[in-house]
């Protein structure tokens, strides 16, 4: 049976062992690769500049393997949680193992609303399965997290873009938020702390409302044009 969650399969969620977390990821076949839109806030510039083809995610077996994940979801999304719950079940037990904590990002490149799916006939959530792990996320949807009462082991960093930056003030009250700079990051921007978010994807660990999570462009992200990435010297 293929797995759902890459343990520890890039460079940020490597990093994030410094800081104490052993990760597991599912990468799925992004916006609207598989034919169903997985990625319902995605704006031009985010899809554009995804990051789905970067490193090992440029070979074709990868690309397969993300669809495959993805069509499990949409063909039997029961089946699909009960694997995902076997597979935590296992992570927590690793990373118990190593002395570290079991964190688990369910949309690596997809922006679903796992704390809405019941596991099987639990009448729970996944998080709620497993109150000891930490589960995180980057969305595009501010429903999601503004008026919402989230999982306490589910935290959500809102994802800025072309289309959704004027929200921010009002997500910023209740959460981080990630924004993608074409060169260095600045110190502030817009009045609020900026943090290197490149250092590390473990965002529970380093960030609450009123941060910005700076990332530096990467891959095609370097070449945005839409207002997606924010352009340096604005912030001169």
């Amino acid at each position: 049976m293929q797995k759902l969650l890459g343990i520890n399969t890039n460079y940020k969620t490597i990093k994030s062992e410094k800081v104490g977390v052993l990760t597991g990821i599912i990468y799925m076949a992004p916006y609207n690769l598989s034919g169903k839109n997985v990625c319902p806030g995605a704006s031009a510039g985010c899809a554009a500049a995804c990051l789905n083809t970067a490193g090992r995610g440029a070979m074709g077996v990868v690309q397969k393997a993300r669809l495959k994940k993805t069509n499990r979801f949409w063909d039997d999304r029961k089946q699909f949680l009960q694997d995902l719950a076997l597979e935590i079940g296992k992570l927590q037990k690793q990373a118990k193992a190593k002395g570290l904590k079991a964190a688990v990002r369910l949309n690596g490149t997809s922006d679903l609303p796992y704390e809405r799916y019941k596991v099987g006939d639990t009448g729970m959530n996944i998080m709620q399965l497993f109150p000891e792990v930490q589960f995180y996320d980057y969305t595009k949807l501010e429903n999601r997290i503004v008026g919402q009462t989230l999982p306490a082991n589910y935290h959500l960093t809102f994802s800025r873009a072309e289309d959704n930056d004027h929200k921010l003030a009002d997500v910023l009250k209740h959460t981080s938020a990630a924004v993608v700079f074409s060169g260095e990051l600045p110190a502030t921007w817009r009045g609020y702390p900026v943090i290197d978010g490149d250092e590390h994807d473990a965002r529970f660990t380093d960030a609450g409302p009123g941060v910005i999570i700076g990332l530096t462009a990467k891959g095609k992200a370097k070449h945005d044009a839409s207002g997606f990435v924010v352009p340096s010297e604005i912030l001169n």
